[in-house]
């Protein structure tokens, strides 16, 4: 078994490496000049596993910035080809190039007058002469025993279609802001759009004390909002300094009950790190994060005139799903 793995592994990365060596880059510049400069639709069609993957490249030319869809050529001809205009490109998938249901197709892209683009792995076949533009790619066998079941040639039509939308994705200068604003859910989604401000503790949830005001008043309040930490501010919110649970622990082992009676303004750590609330709770968590022995579970969030906005507590961050 272990032999017969290297031996496809071995193939696997000799037909692949002959895709890279091979692929014509200059008819790769076509395609995609062609779609970047296209004022329409980008449609892609395919049959069998051809199809599956043409529905994925569709689908991640849209995410990365190119207006796309998969349309099945049998729902074409019964009547989704009233989506296609002059103004759209059609691709097609096929390894063979043979395909009937593309073949019949084909005359009715080209009378809705949209561009025809053949993307095959035979330069002679019926399709490859029915289109207006072809991509032939490099192609020695497939994985397949019986070089039959599509195995490297839908790799190959899948690393072109990648290929293809990235490269369209950086022409255009598709930016991360465009990129949030399609992907607004899950990890992707939230590590690029969910800021501090959002997921911060505000208004009475924030622990907040007078710098006068001794510990044994303040534990009331850090008891209370259970945070982890006190922040100490004037009467305008301007913040003077931060006392933790840590602290607390610490004053109590060095100094007794008798520190109860302490202003706070003299047991808090002065100018303590902060975070601005437009900045992404990633990037924030990161911060947090950065030495392993000695996380900050809590931060203040405060703008640029020193006013405090909030608290950032690290399980906040965690609870969001970044």
């Amino acid at each position: 078994m272990i032999n017969m793995l290297k031996e496809l592994l071995e193939r696997q990365k000799k037909y692949t490496n002959h895709y890279f060596d091979q692929l014509n880059l200059k008819e790769v510049k076509k395609i995609v000049d062609l779609i970047y400069n296209s004022q329409g639709m980008v449609f892609l069609s395919g049959v069998g596993k051809s199809g599956l993957v043409a529905n994925k490249i569709a689908f991640t030319m849209v995410s990365t910035g190119t207006r796309a869809m998969f349309m099945s050529p049998t729902d074409a001809v019964h009547g989704d080809l009233g989506m296609v205009s002059k103004d759209d490109i059609f691709i097609m998938l096929s390894k063979s190039g043979e395909t009937d249901e593309l073949i019949n197709l084909a005359p009715a892209i080209r009378n809705k007058g949209a561009i025809l683009v053949g993307l095959v792995c035979n330069s002679n076949s019926r399709l490859a002469k029915a289109c207006h533009h072809v991509m032939v790619l490099p192609f020695q066998a497939e994985l397949c025993p019986y070089d039959l079941s599509p195995t490297m040639s839908t790799v190959f039509q899948l690393l072109f279609g990648d290929l293809v939308a990235v490269a369209l994705m950086k022409e255009k200068k598709y930016s991360l802001h465009q990129f949030a604003l399609n992907h607004p859910s899950g990890r992707i989604g939230k590590r690029i759009t969910l800021k501090v401000k959002d997921i911060m503790l505000v208004g009475d949830k924030i622990p907040l004390c007078h710098p006068e005001e001794k510990l044994q008043g303040a534990l009331i309040e850090l008891s209370n909002k259970r945070c982890g930490c006190i922040l100490i501010a004037d009467n305008t919110d301007q913040l003077l300094g931060i006392f933790t649970d840590g602290d607390l622990r610490r004053t109590l082992q060095e100094f007794g009950s008798k520190v109860l009676e302490t202003p706070i303004v003299e047991l808090m750590t002065k100018n303590p790190k902060f975070i601005h609330p437009e900045i992404l709770a990633y990037d924030a968590m990161k911060i947090m994060e950065a030495n392993f022995r000695n996380r900050i579970m809590m931060l203040p969030v405060i703008d640029e005139n020193n006013k405090i906005h909030g608290l950032l507590h690290l399980h906040d961050i965690i609870q969001s799903g970044l």
